[in-house]
């Protein structure tokens, strides 16, 4: 039997006691997405989030970290879908992967 430290449930409740934080800028959105994203690693692994080397990734690695192809990644991000910026390095565009990285684990919904 799996001893996970952190249910689900526990997950889901700490989000909605701590969205209101954010509306009155008590937590910022960046602080929020951290402490959803660390609860459900650990409510899914039993650890905090491994530490992610940072990076810059171009549109064709940050489609396939998201499973999308390079021509919906294009698009989302044209429409404004995601919450991460692009970085120019000269003429060309990157993403850094940890934001990547902290949208894929906050913008899924705890089961």
């Amino acid at each position: 039997m799996d001893q996970n430290p952190i249910r689900y449930q526990t997950v889901r409740l700490i989000g909605k006691l701590l969205h209101p934080l954010t509306e009155s800028n008590l937590i910022t959105i960046p602080e929020y997405r951290e402490i959803i994203a660390q609860l459900k690693h650990l409510a899914d692994k039993g650890t905090p989030l491994p530490t992610v080397i940072p990076k810059l990734v171009d549109q064709t690695e940050a489609a396939t970290m998201l499973g999308i192809s390079l021509a919906n990644f294009k698009r989302l991000e044209r429409e404004g879908y995601f919450p991460f910026k692009r970085k120019m390095v000269g003429t060309s565009v990157r993403y850094r992967n940890s934001d990547i990285i902290r949208f894929i684990l906050t913008s899924e919904e705890v089961e």
